[in-house]
């Protein structure tokens, strides 16, 4: 058995076909990735989106919008045109495999298929474009929690949290040094760019919201007792 990812990677299954779903679902699971599931193509665009995943398994036979469309689409858009595609569909022909891949597709699979040929063929194509969780350079992953510096996002263990403006860029500063303590006076300086109104309990008020938020990620922000905050470079390990 396949080790599971120590940082599981999101993976889209598309297909309307719910015996399809659940047996592609059930592997990768075993696998140890974190699956989501659409059954139209309309679902997976706004899924995608949302989520980003690092991989779509692709139906072409689709209700309503076809996977050609789907990945056309997919490919026309800033937030998605990164994910990877393995297009998985009972069409042999090879005009559908060249259309699959001449539009952006990363591999492409016919069914019947081999569930565990399927699931190696996805760690393939994760390892070959480097789309494994973060997806962008501009991300910085420290245990379960992933920072997207261009998106102005964070995750914890895949789950998307709301931030304020000011809490990112708190959380991005500890971040970016982590293992290195910041001052309360500092994080003044470089967050708050040392408005005059600000006084140091804000920083403390704003760490306690960030802790609060980030929930078991939390307590990777350690408290210097009279000088201000540090982010772990690494997570603790359970006792």
């Amino acid at each position: 058995m396949n080790p599971a990812p120590s940082n599981p990677d999101r993976i889209l299954v598309v297909d309307d076909e719910p015996e399809i779903v659940a047996l592609v679902a059930y592997h990768l699971a075993k696998a140890g990735y974190r699956v989501s599931t659409a059954s139209s193509g309309q679902d997976a665009l706004e899924l995608a989106r949302r989520d980003r995943p690092s991989l779509i398994v692709l139906d072409l036979m689709l209700p309503g919008i076809s996977g050609f469309d789907v990945l056309e689409q997919l490919r026309a858009d800033d937030s998605t045109r990164d994910v990877a595609v393995l297009m998985l569909t009972a069409r042999r022909e090879e005009p559908d495999r060249i259309r699959g891949l001449s539009l952006g597709a990363d591999d492409y699979l016919t069914k019947p298929f081999s569930p565990a040929e399927l699931v190696l063929r996805v760690a393939a194509i994760l390892r070959r474009t480097g789309n494994t969780v973060p997806t962008s350079a501009d991300a910085l992953v420290i245990g379960p929690l992933q920072i997207d510096r261009a998106a102005m996002t964070v995750r914890v263990s895949g789950e998307h949290v709301e931030l304020t403006p000011t809490e990112f860029k708190l959380l991005l500063t500890l971040a970016e040094r982590r293992g290195r303590v910041q001052g309360r006076g500092h994080l003044l300086e470089t967050v708050w760019e040392a408005a005059p109104d600000i006084q140091t309990r804000t920083v403390d008020m704003h760490v306690q919201r960030l802790r609060t938020k980030l929930g078991s990620a939390g307590e990777l922000i350690e408290t210097v007792r009279g000088f201000g905050y540090r982010l772990r470079a690494t997570p603790s390990r359970a006792s």
